[in-house]
Protein backbone atom coordinates (compact mmCIF):
# COMPACT_ATOMS: atom_id res chain seq x y z
CA UNK A 1 0.00 0.00 0.00
CA UNK A 2 1.18 3.89 -1.57
CA UNK A 3 1.96 6.27 1.42
CA UNK A 4 -1.15 8.30 1.78
CA UNK A 5 -1.23 11.54 0.19
CA UNK A 6 -1.97 14.97 1.51
CA UNK A 7 -5.33 15.33 0.97
CA UNK A 8 -6.25 11.75 2.10
CA UNK A 9 -4.57 12.78 5.62
CA UNK A 10 -6.74 16.19 5.74
CA UNK A 11 -10.13 14.38 7.48
CA UNK A 12 -8.18 11.75 9.74
CA UNK A 13 -6.43 14.89 11.03
CA UNK A 14 -9.28 16.59 11.51
CA UNK A 15 -10.96 13.52 13.58
CA UNK A 16 -7.96 13.26 15.74
CA UNK A 17 -8.14 16.96 16.99
CA UNK A 18 -12.10 16.29 17.39
CA UNK A 19 -11.57 15.20 21.56
CA UNK A 20 -8.76 17.85 22.35
CA UNK A 21 -5.46 19.77 22.32
CA UNK A 22 -3.21 17.21 20.36
CA UNK A 23 0.55 16.84 19.68
CA UNK A 24 1.18 16.28 16.10
CA UNK A 25 4.14 13.45 16.47
CA UNK A 26 0.80 11.72 18.21
CA UNK A 27 -1.02 12.22 15.62
CA UNK A 28 1.40 10.85 13.24
CA UNK A 29 2.10 7.80 14.76
CA UNK A 30 -1.97 7.28 15.66
CA UNK A 31 -2.19 7.50 12.09
CA UNK A 32 0.70 5.60 11.30
CA UNK A 33 -0.90 3.00 13.13
CA UNK A 34 -4.31 3.42 12.05
CA UNK A 35 -3.20 3.00 8.15
CA UNK A 36 -1.03 -0.03 8.94
CA UNK A 37 1.52 1.34 7.19
CA UNK A 38 4.37 -0.87 6.53
CA UNK A 39 7.66 -0.55 7.83
CA UNK A 40 8.96 0.11 4.82
CA UNK A 41 6.31 2.76 4.81
CA UNK A 42 7.44 4.35 8.20
CA UNK A 43 11.06 4.34 8.07
CA UNK A 44 10.63 6.19 4.07
CA UNK A 45 12.27 9.58 4.29
CA UNK A 46 12.14 12.82 2.42
CA UNK A 47 15.04 13.14 -0.23
CA UNK A 48 16.72 15.55 2.39
CA UNK A 49 16.23 12.52 4.97
CA UNK A 50 15.23 14.90 7.84
CA UNK A 51 11.67 13.45 7.91
CA UNK A 52 9.67 10.88 7.05
CA UNK A 53 7.72 11.13 3.99
CA UNK A 54 4.06 10.17 6.40
CA UNK A 55 4.97 12.81 8.84
CA UNK A 56 5.65 15.35 6.31
CA UNK A 57 2.06 14.67 4.39
CA UNK A 58 0.38 14.88 7.84
CA UNK A 59 1.86 18.23 9.26
CA UNK A 60 1.10 19.64 5.77
CA UNK A 61 -2.11 18.06 6.33
CA UNK A 62 -2.77 20.19 9.36
CA UNK A 63 -0.98 23.54 7.80
CA UNK A 64 -3.62 23.28 5.23
CA UNK A 65 -6.27 22.49 7.74
CA UNK A 66 -4.57 25.94 9.90
CA UNK A 67 -5.02 27.93 6.65
CA UNK A 68 -8.79 27.23 6.48
CA UNK A 69 -9.19 27.74 10.12
CA UNK A 70 -10.67 24.56 10.60
CA UNK A 71 -7.73 23.86 13.04
CA UNK A 72 -5.29 26.67 14.89
CA UNK A 73 -2.08 26.14 16.88
CA UNK A 74 -1.83 26.39 20.46
CA UNK A 75 1.52 26.21 20.86
CA UNK A 76 5.10 24.46 19.24
CA UNK A 77 4.02 21.42 17.90
CA UNK A 78 0.33 21.31 19.18
CA UNK A 79 -3.05 22.28 17.45
CA UNK A 80 -6.72 21.83 18.48
CA UNK A 81 -10.32 21.89 16.49
CA UNK A 82 -11.90 25.28 15.84
CA UNK A 83 -15.79 25.83 16.09
CA UNK A 84 -15.95 25.77 11.96
CA UNK A 85 -13.64 22.50 12.71
CA UNK A 86 -15.92 21.48 14.57
CA UNK A 87 -19.18 22.61 12.39
CA UNK A 88 -17.30 20.13 9.55
CA UNK A 89 -17.47 17.17 11.64
CA UNK A 90 -20.78 17.55 12.77
CA UNK A 91 -21.67 16.89 8.83
CA UNK A 92 -18.48 15.28 7.21
CA UNK A 93 -17.55 14.99 4.32
CA UNK A 94 -16.33 12.03 2.31
CA UNK A 95 -12.98 13.50 2.14
CA UNK A 96 -11.45 16.85 2.62
CA UNK A 97 -9.39 17.90 -0.53
CA UNK A 98 -7.83 21.49 -1.42
CA UNK A 99 -10.96 22.62 -3.48
CA UNK A 100 -13.22 21.44 -0.77
CA UNK A 101 -11.13 23.98 1.59
CA UNK A 102 -11.65 26.94 -1.07
CA UNK A 103 -15.11 27.21 0.41
CA UNK A 104 -13.28 29.04 3.70
CA UNK A 105 -12.84 32.77 2.34
CA UNK A 106 -9.54 32.64 4.93
CA UNK A 107 -7.79 29.78 2.82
Amino acid sequence: MAIRDVQTLMLPVLREAAADEVRIGDVVERLTNNFHLTSEERSHLLPSGRQTTFANRVHWAKSYLGKAGIVELTRRAHFRITARGREVLAQPPDRIDIKYLTRFPEF
